[in-house]
C-alpha cells in the first residue's frame, strides 16, 4: 500500500521513517507536547523507533495513519498527525496531532489537520470517504478544544473517566464532525 504524501502552502505532510528517529523522540521527550497523552515523555530512543514501527504497521494493516508535518522548504519534523484509528465499515475516524512548543499558535496544525480532514472526507485514503470524524480531549486542553472548534467540530459531550494512563482516570471530551459540516476553503491561510 502506497502512503499518501500531501501539501499545503507552507508544509509536507510524509509518512514517518526511521530516519525520524531523532525528531520523534524531541517530540514525545518534550514534557508539554505529551502532557494530555496517555503516555510519558520518552526516555530513550527506541522509543522513539518503536513508535514509528507501530504507525507504519497500524498504516499497512489499514489500521489507521500517521503523518509527519514538515516544514518547507527544509524538510523539518515539527509535529505529526493523523487518523489514530477508521473504521471503514462504519465510515468514521478518530483523529490526532501534536506539534513541538515552537511552533505553537502559528497556524501549523490547523493547516495540517484540516488538510488531512480534507482528503479523509474526499475518499482519497485507504479508509475510503469518510462521513464522521471524532477526536477526544482532556478537559483543560483549551489549545486543542480551540483547534477543533475552529475546524467546525462539535462538543458532543463527556464521557467520565472513560481513559486510564499516567495512573488515574481521565475524563474525555468528545468532539464530533460530519462531512456535510466541514468546508475546507475557510481554512486558507
Amino acid at each position: 500500500m502506497v502512503f499518501p504524501s500531501l501539501e499545503t502552502d507552507r508544509l509536507w505532510l510524509t509518512e514517518l521513517s526511521a530516519d525520524d528517529e531523532a525528531d520523534v523522540f524531541k517530540l514525545f521527550s518534550n514534557p508539554s507536547v505529551v502532557e494530555y497523552y496517555d503516555l510519558d515523555a520518552f526516555r530513550e530512543h527506541k522509543q522513539a523507533s518503536d513508535l514509528i514501527h507501530l504507525f507504519s504497521s497500524r498504516y499497512q494493516e489499514n489500521l489507521g495513519i500517521r503523518w509527519a508535518i514538515r516544514l518547507k522548504p527544509s524538510g523539518q519534523l515539527i509535529g505529526t498527525c493523523g487518523f489514530n484509528s477508521w473504521n471503514s465499515k462504519m465510515r468514521n475516524a478518530v483523529i490526532g496531532y501534536d506539534l513541538l512548543p515552537e511552533f505553537w499558535r502559528q497556524g501549523y496544525c490547523l493547516e495540517a489537520v484540516s488538510t488531512i480532514i480534507s482528503a479523509g472526507f474526499a475518499g482519497v485514503l485507504a479508509c475510503g470517504q469518510l462521513h464522521r470524524i471524532q477526536a477526544d480531549t482532556v478537559p483543560g486542553n483549551q489549545a486543542s478544544e480551540a483547534l477543533l472548534r475552529k475546524l467546525g467540530f462539535k462538543e458532543e459531550g463527556l464521557r467520565r473517566e472513560c481513559g486510564y494512563w499516567k495512573n488515574k482516570f481521565h475524563d474525555l471530551n468528545c468532539f464530533g464532525l460530519l462531512q456535510t459540516e466541514f468546508n475546507a476553503t475557510e481554512f486558507s491561510l
